[in-house]
């Protein structure tokens, strides 16, 4: 959209980093380093504590729904085992001399890069970070002076702004707790460092009258699709604080950091948008006492030798948060006491100078109505029409239309009623475009419900969205499951959750990097008027209603309410099982009107042993060596469904590994009727077949149609 196709993107990589500390290459920065293993795979000790399904990484991965309907398409796109890594971007681009570095998320790719390529240090010139609270007072969470009823306050004036995990760590910011030990690396580098920490983001609050000014100036795409998904974080937000509680927090760095790089003598870090003063820091990775060996810390627990070589009663030896309801964390009746992230204020050998923004600077114009400096910048940038975006979606397809395509089957006799529970694997979308072809005469495919705690992120419901496009089939509904298995979203804060099980599927290669993307060929389906969107009701718990409450994404079980609705008088349904049982569980717990109408279930999972040396299909679970992947990711859904005195066929994963055959089945696809769906079948099959052949990561595939 920018006209930017020049610039190098990187993301992930194979890489690991060995017990003894050995770092591979092209690590992968999908774990925190005190996680990272020989693979993608591992636990969310710090990552848990970010929300999975609306509200969190589904509005983010989505921008809200705008990302495909606002965004253009460009010719780069991701592929297998192709895409360059953050790794080999980074090495390339510091190699060929002087850089400046910004960081807005977690360390962890940084981090890697630096302690594997000390002798690159010398060609970075700076590093800005927006991270950490040195001195900051949380101002969300608090009771108003004057309240009127009861009123607990939550994080106000904690340091942090973990809105999730406060009571386990009131210190930490989120992107310094993604990976401590990595922000530790960071800072006490030797690199100058100029953090941006919430000290002074919490002092550039989006205010009404900036909203409204952003609203009014529209002039450019990156201005209209920056307000778009602006206004949907303020018309989704949890209550009515928006404008005291969402704050500049990476835009703010951004603009911080250019404004300091302009002035080139400048020492002391003088910009136009923040008052700057060095403080003396330090990144805490583990909590007081030191030298204890208490199963939290992998650096240090049953090794002979320390992992890189740290020190035994050294800052990295106590006891390492290893979730957001830690025990250890937790105090009664008070804030909690883990530091691991706080970017603390320290004197002694481990403190660092770092240059620090305080707080942002008021606008120079007393008489604005926009109160901070930065507001009367980023406004004129954005709508400069200078390097101004090229086109949006719709301006670079002028003749497309969001036409939605829906079959007449008047005077036809639909046959068995099918809903289709998919965990969105490459299979899936293969067997979805087996049931799509039958004829409607014998497969009557009512409803999709979605499995989001399986072999994808919710975000890929985007991709069913558009192959049902394709196929013709808009009018059948997808519903959203649970993002956790059952007994797995934590009791406090049910939008975020353990990965107990979910932990064995890899981030990179294989996993969710690849399913996400179809392995590199979701871009080539068209695009789907239907997508997931940000838009809610007050109908349905949410806070008020978006413009387009009618475009809101539907949740498994209302779907699956609604399917049952529409049966004719004694009718029956059967569903087809791709993945876990979440969905089917959570049916059958919810009401027995619900579950009556259920006539069989199909489920391909499960692994009925014969022999001990009939190993299961968990990837990545040592200890686990005869459970298949679907039953594992919930046991308990897949314990309350065949509890549940249902008609059952169970296609296990013995008869799954002698029909999977890629091979055989590319042969017969290459001697069939060319269709569009055939050949998307036959290309995804082939890159599957491939990566198998070629690739270790990718070993545990089978075709599971």
């Amino acid at each position: 959209m920018m006209g930017r196709d020049d610039v190098a993107v990187g993301v992930g990589g194979e890489g690991g980093i060995l017990e003894d500390g050995t770092i591979l290459q092209n690590v992968g920065g999908y774990l925190p380093i005190i996680e990272q293993g020989n693979g993608t795979a591992g636990y969310c000790r710090y990552r848990q504590a970010i929300p999975v399904g609306p509200g969190g990484r589904l509005d983010k991965d989505t921008d809200f729904g705008f990302r495909k309907s606002f965004l253009p398409q460009g010719r780069r796109k991701y592929s297998p085992l192709r895409q360059p890594t953050a790794q080999e971007v980074m090495m390339e681009k510091i190699s060929a001399g002087p850089i400046t570095v910004l960081i807005i998320g977690a360390h962890t790719n940084f981090a890697i890069f630096l302690m594997n390529n000390p002798n690159l240090k010398k060609n970075i010139k700076h590093v800005y970070v927006m991270g950490g609270g040195v001195r900051s007072k949380n101002p969300t969470g608090c009771c108003p002076k004057m309240a009127v009823t009861a009123c607990q306050t939550r994080q106000c004036g904690d340091r942090g702004n973990l809105f999730t995990a406060y009571t386990s760590n009131p210190y930490a910011e989120f992107n310094i707790f993604g990976d401590p030990f990595a922000a530790y690396q960071v800072i006490h580098s030797g690199i100058l460092v100029t953090l941006v920490p919430l000290d002074a983001t919490n002092t550039i609050p989006i205010t009404r009258n900036f909203f409204e000014a952003l609203e009014k100036n529209q002039h450019t795409y990156e201005a209209q699709y920056c307000f778009k998904s602006l206004k949907m974080v303020r018309d989704t937000w949890v209550d009515d604080h928006f404008y005291t509680s969402y704050f500049m927090w990476d835009s703010f760095t951004s603009g911080v950091a250019t404004s300091i790089m302009r002035n080139r003598q400048n020492q002391n870090g003088e910009n136009e948008f923040a008052k700057m003063e060095y403080v003396n820091i330090t990144v805490i990775t583990s909590n007081k006492p030191y030298r204890i060996s208490d199963g939290s810390n992998p650096f240090f627990d049953g090794l002979k030798v320390p992992k890189f070589n740290l020190k035994r009663n050294g800052v990295h030896s106590g006891h390492v948060q290893t979730g957001i309801r830690d025990p250890f964390c937790l105090v009664k009746n008070g804030k909690g006491r883990c530091m691991d992230g706080y970017t603390t204020e320290i004197s002694g050998p481990e403190a660092v100078p770092v240059l620090v923004a305080v707080r942002a600077k008021p606008n120079s114009h007393n008489s604005s109505s926009l109160n901070r400096e930065f507001f009367k910048s980023f406004l004129d940038v954005l709508n400069r029409p200078e390097q101004s975006g090229r086109f949006n979606f719709t301006a670079q397809f002028l003749h497309y239309e969001e036409i939605f395509y829906k079959p007449d089957f008047r005077g036809k006799r639909l046959g068995k009623n099918i809903v289709f529970d998919m965990d969105m694997s490459a299979g899936d979308f293969l067997s979805l475009f087996y049931l799509l072809k039958l004829p409607v005469e014998i497969i009557n495919l009512k409803a999709i419900l979605v499995s989001p705690n399986g072999w994808a992120n919710a975000a890929t419901i985007d991709v069913i969205y558009d192959l049902l496009h394709m196929m013709g089939r808009d009018d059948i509904p997808i519903g959203l499951g649970d993002m956790f298995a059952l007994n797995q979203s934590d009791k406090l804060f049910p939008a975020v959750g353990d990965c107990k099980y979910h932990k064995a599927i890899p981030h990179g290669s294989g996993g969710f990097l690849d399913s996400d993307n179809l392995y590199g060929l979701a871009r080539n389906l068209p695009r789907s008027p239907r997508r997931y969107t940000a838009e809610n009701s007050v109908k349905f718990g949410a806070p008020r209603d978006t413009d387009h409450p009618e475009l809101r994404q539907p949740l498994a079980l209302e779907i699956w309410g609604s399917v049952v609705k529409s049966l004719d008088a004694g009718s029956k349904v059967t569903i087809l099982t791709n993945g876990p049982l979440t969905n089917v569980a959570k049916i059958l717990l919810s009401d027995k009107n619900l579950s009556s109408p259920i006539q069989d279930i199909f489920v391909v999972g499960g692994h009925i042993i014969n022999h001990k040396s009939e190993k299961g299909n968990v990837i990545n679970i040592p200890s686990n060596e005869y459970a298949e992947l679907n039953m594992f990711l919930d046991p308990l859904a897949a314990k309350v469904v065949f509890d549940s005195c249902l008609n059952i066929t169970l296609i296990p994963l013995s008869i799954q590994r002698k029909v999977s055959r890629f091979g055989k089945i590319l042969e017969r696809l290459y001697l069939t009727k060319k269709t569009p769906e055939s050949k998307f079948a036959r290309r995804l099959l082939s890159r599957l077949n491939r990566l198998k052949m070629t690739n270790s990561r990718y070993q545990h595939m089978v075709c599971e149609v």
